[in-house]
This record gives structure tokens, sequence and C-alpha cells, in this order.
């Protein structure tokens, strides 16, 4: 339907709906046409007009307000619809696997979180819990002598230090004695690039190679201003003292998983509810016995790839043997990939020192020591009870390198591998504990039960055993 036009002279509401203004109109050409004192085709006075306005406009506001002022509509009630929503089965089941890998997800990631938030004592406590498992044996070995676990525990700390104290010191000697050979080796091997990049086939002028010699100057320069400096003194500054206090804290971490592992792992034991605390214990001890065979393996497989290494350095005459061997060693403890970026190091000393046809064979030795490793050493050592896919250690190594850099990448694997056993474990596929004993068929163990328990592994595992046994102070 279409509106009636609007009657010339007429205001126009505002506010209103269609029809009301239409009311308002009919009245208004009324109260016009019917007025007795104007004459036919004269406009009505100017008094009636406005009258007539105020009483359209009264009429109109007493029927909004009468509007306003009726009862609101009655609110209806019934049964609530309780009975869950009939989606199909295979929607159902992918939201409950989606909202648990969700929740996973996120404490996964607060974990990593929290852990890359306290690296200052994450990493060193996992440092340490590396070396205690590399030197449990030690201490066990110093116990069937019959000497204190104390006096055990801390010649058996300041004997590796002493070790490592000693290799850094004899490798730091012999680059010493051979930096001025070695640099006079680097000036002879500049020059000779330059002069093939002069006489070979690039041909570039003298110019081109000063200006690109010059680039390099200012970026260092650059690098290396008065803001720069100050930046960088200050970041090696703060990175010193992380490494100083992370070495006292493995230090005297180390010596005291050592000693009071025990105590240490009955009071972990002990937080865990009643009925959870065998599989807890066995768990953890699963975890330990792999951890060790890990590190005592990696141990094995690190110090066979620097003999390697250095028995082809020392044929081809590079210098710097025992240097590049305590780096090789040190990287190989990162898997896949720290001995071979230790063995790049050994190379370019040979294409330095020697030249391209040392380099290449010195390459050649680092490949056959890898492959010795991968292909023999590897899967003899380390068996099936720590064995973690390449994929998992890949995985594993990013995330250690994300949460702790080169530290967190040394200890990724290693616990990557303790949790692939636990996991193994409680899953049912795994080895099961030697000597541990057979659960009973109900009830939760009680605090004797767990007392017999923990007190069997006290050599072989020192985080999991009584701390009264073997406490000589």
């Amino acid at each position: 339907m279409t509106s009636e036009p609007p009657t010339p002279g007429a205001p126009v509401v505002e506010g209103g709906d269609e029809g009301s203004e239409r009311r308002w109109r009919r009245r208004w050409s009324r109260e016009v046409e019917g007025s007795g004192d104007a004459e036919p085709g004269a406009e009505a006075p100017i008094t009636r007009r406005l009258a007539g306005q105020w009483s359209t406009l009264s009429q109109l506001r007493d029927e909004r307000m009468a509007e306003r002022r009726a009862a609101p509509a009655p609110i209806t009630h019934g049964p609530s619809n309780t009975r869950p929503a009939e989606v199909p089965w295979g929607i159902d089941l992918a939201a409950a696997w989606g909202w648990r890998l969700l929740v996973i997800a996120a404490a996964g990631y607060l974990l990593l979180r929290g852990l890359a938030f306290f690296a200052v004592l994450t990493m060193p406590l996992a440092i340490a819990l590396l070396l205690t498992a590399l030197l449990s044996p030690l201490v066990a070995l110093l116990r069937r002598a019959h000497v204190p676990r104390s006096l055990a525990s801390i010649v058996t700390v300041i004997g590796a230090l002493g070790v490592v104290g000693a290799l850094l010191t004899f490798a730091g000697q012999q680059v010493a004695n051979d930096a001025q050979d070695l640099a006079t080796s680097v000036v002879a091997g500049l020059d000779d690039i330059r002069t093939w990049l002069k006489d070979g086939p690039l041909n570039a002028s003298d110019s081109q190679i000063n200006d690109a010699i010059k680039s390099v100057q200012d970026g260092v320069q650059a690098q290396t201003a008065d803001d720069g400096v100050v930046r960088q003194v200050t970041e090696i500054g703060a990175a010193l003292g992380n490494v100083v206090a992370g070495f006292f804290i493995v230090l005297f971490a180390s010596y005291f998983f050592l000693y009071d592992g025990g105590r240490i792992w009955a009071w972990v034991v002990r937080l865990a509810p009643r009925g959870a605390r065998r599989r807890m214990d066995s768990s953890g001890r699963i975890a330990w016995i792999s951890l060790t065979q890990f590190v005592r393996a990696t141990v094995l497989v690190a110090l066979v790839d620097s003999i390697g290494v250095m028995t082809v350095a020392l044929l081809l005459g590079v210098p710097l043997v025992l240097a590049l061997g305590v780096l090789v060693f040190l990287g190989a403890f990162v898997p896949l990939v720290g001995a071979t970026v230790a063995g790049s190091v050994a190379v370019l000393v040979a294409l330095v020192d020697q030249g391209p046809v040392d380099a290449l064979l010195m390459l050649g030795g680092v490949i056959l020591v890898q492959q010795i490793e991968s292909h023999l050493l590897q899967p003899f050592l380390m068996g099936r009870f720590v064995s973690v896919h390449p994929l998992g250690v890949i995985l594993a190594l990013g995330a250690g390198i994300v949460v702790g850099g080169v530290a967190g990448a040394l200890v990724a694997v290693p616990l990557a591998a303790a949790l692939n056993a636990v996991v193994l474990h409680l899953a049912g596929g795994g080895p099961d504990v030697p000597g541990s004993p057979a659960p009973p068929d109900e009830g939760p163990p009680d605090e004797q039960e767990l007392e017999a328990v923990v007190e069997k592994v006290d050599d072989e595992a020192p985080l999991a055993s009584d701390p009264r046994k073997g406490r000589d102070d």
C-alpha cells in the first residue's frame, strides 16, 4: 500500500508509526475543511490551526502513553529439554579426542614455558642428573670398598671435575702453542684465495676484492660501535654470570644426588597418592636405569668418535689434535648433529693448514667415523631399552634448543629416552624393573611395603634408594 501524500501546511509528526501519522492527517483535513468561520477556499485562522495541531498531538501522546503503560506479555514456562544432542558417532569421538589433545598441548606448552623461564635452575639440575647417572657406578665401587657414601660422593665429583679441567687445560695449551703457526697458515691461505680470485675463473680485479674486504670491515666496525660494544659487554657479562651460577648448581646438585639421592626420591614418591606409589616408584627406577644406560652408551660413542677423528688428524699432520678430540668428544653428546658439526671444525683446520686435498681426506675420515657410529655403535650399545626413533630425537633436540639452547640440546635426548622407557613400562609394553616384586592383586602399598621396594635399588639407582641405607657420615 502507498502512503497518502502530505497535506499542504500540515507539519510532519516525527517518531510515530505510519498509521498514527495517517490518522493525524485525516483529522487535520477534517478540522480545516469543517471550519464554519472560514469561507470556501479561504484559509483557517492561525489560532484555530494551532489549537487543532495541539489537540491532535495531545491525543497521540495519550495513546502512546497508554500503550507503554499496558501490562507486559506473560512469561511462558514449562519443562526444559535436558536430552543430549544427537550427533553422529564420528563427530562425538573427534570432539572428545580434540578437547583432550588441546588440554594436553596446552599443558605441554605451559610446562615448556615454565622450564624456559627457570632455565637457570632447570638446566643445571638436568645436567647434574646426567652426571649422576654417569658417576653412580664409581660411587657404588667405592661403597663396596667400605668407603663412606659422603666421602665417596665428594671424591667422585672432585675427580670428575679434575679430569674435565685437565682435558681443557691440555687442549688450551695446545691451542696456545699452535696458534701462531695456525695464524700464519690462515694468512697464507687468505693470500692463496686472493690469488685464485684474481687469476681464477672469476677474474676479479683488485678494486673489487678491496671493496669486498672493506664492506666486511665496515660491517664488523658497525657491530663493534660504542653502543654495540656496551650491549655486547652487558650480554657477555650476564651470560658469564649465568654460566658461573649454573656451574656451582651442577657441582652441588651432583654431590647431593650421589650422596642423598635416596632421601630425595623417597620424598618425591611420598608426594603421590598411596595407590599410585608403587607405579611411581617403578616408573622412576625404569627412567633412572634407562638414563644411566643412555648416558654410558653416549660416553662410549663420544669416546670412539673422538679417538677416530684424532687418529685421522694425526695421520694427516693436522695441528691441534688434542683440542679437536676434546671438541668432538663434547659435541658427540648432541645426537645426530653434534659430532658432525665438531668434525667440520677439523676439516676447516685441515683446509687452512694443509690445503684442499688433506681437507677432503679429513672430511672422508669424519664421514667414516660417523658411519661406524650410526651403523655399529648405536645399535649395539643402545638397545631396545633406550632406543628412540630418529624423528623423536629431532623433535627432542628442537624442544631442547627452544627451551635451553645448547644446554637444552645436551639434555633433551637422554630425558626423552627416559620418558620413552617410562611410557612403555606404564603401557605394559616395556621391560620390567630388574628385581622388582610382582604387585599384589589388590590394595595399595603401605609404608613398610614402600620402604622394602625402595631399599632394593641403593647401588644400582642411587636416586631410588632408601635414605637410611648406607649413609655413613
